[in-house]
């Protein structure tokens, strides 16, 4: 079973106010402020001048580490070995792409997820409705001998009968005045098993897939999955044996209202996707 297997199952603030502005007391009617403000007493100088001392006091105190003085193990900014809990973890991912698709990952688990993350985000593309574009994505992420089964398999779900029932022509083409939306969004990987050789990743991810559009039958619509990647370690990079999906982890929907197809439409041109990573 492939990514493309559930495809068809995805099925402003206002207001306004005023300003006010504030002439200065005893003002004669200019408004640029002729009237001088008050010299400070001696007492409202001091008291600044402590607010101040106070102020730089905490900023330092900040600075020094933010935990208890009295705790030997409160990280500090500065020490070695030590990360901010916001830190990034793990290595750069990858050094090359082979067209848009990032390879040459490292031989390692992190590098196992980093690879099915990012042959996830390959496989739920709007170029695998296209038979040269999927020819090419299946030519880099997979595994040479499981190329030919995969691109068998491939090629199968996005058979022409597939294509005509979601409103594509034959090449995966919208209809004039549509838009057509397939992107996959992981959330996040994991290996469940590992060895130097093989390694098993689930990706979890949210899709989106339909048409845009005025005449559209098929809007947007998004759905939660999880695909299973088998990778093998193929002389120097991971690549593909056999995927499989399955519906969820599936969170409760919020309240967020729908946007138009137009809106939509403007977000899927104008912004671009990431290269993941463990």
């Amino acid at each position: 079973m492939s990514p493309g297997d559930e495809h068809d199952s995805f099925g402003g603030v206002g207001g306004s106010g005023q300003t006010r502005t504030r002439l200065p007391e005893g003002n004669s009617g200019d408004v640029y402020g002729a009237g001088r403000r008050p010299v400070r007493g001696s007492r409202s100088l001091v008291t600044v001048v402590g607010v101040v001392v106070l102020l730089i006091g905490a900023i330092a105190l900040a600075n020094r580490g933010g935990g208890d003085p009295a705790d030997p193990s409160a990280p500090r900014a500065g020490t070695p070995g030590k990360t901010a809990p916001t830190t990034a973890t793990g290595v750069p991912p990858v050094t090359t792409r082979n067209g848009p698709i990032p390879t040459g990952y490292a031989h390692d688990e992190q590098g196992a997820q980093s690879a099915a993350t990012n042959y996830a985000v390959a496989l739920g593309s709007d170029g695998m409705f296209n038979s040269a574009r999927r020819r090419d994505i299946v030519g880099v992420i997979a595994d040479p001998g499981a190329r030919d089964e995969l691109q068998a398999g491939f090629d199968a779900d996005y058979s022409q009968d597939f294509l005509r029932q979601i409103g594509l022509d034959e090449n995966g083409g919208a209809p004039s005045g549509t838009t057509f939306v397939s992107k996959t969004v992981p959330v996040g990987a994991k290996v469940t098993r590992y060895s130097d050789t093989t390694a098993d990743v689930d990706v979890w991810s949210v899709g989106m897939f339909g048409l845009t559009g005025a005449s559209s039958t098929r809007p947007v619509t998004h759905g939660w999955f999880t695909i299973g990647f088998k990778l093998k370690w193929s002389g120097s990079d991971w690549k593909v044996v056999s995927t499989a999906q399955r519906t969820g982890p599936t969170p409760v929907n919020g309240d967020d209202p729908v946007s138009g197809s137009e809106e939509i439409a403007e977000a899927v041109k104008e912004f671009g996707g990431f290269t993941y990573a463990r």
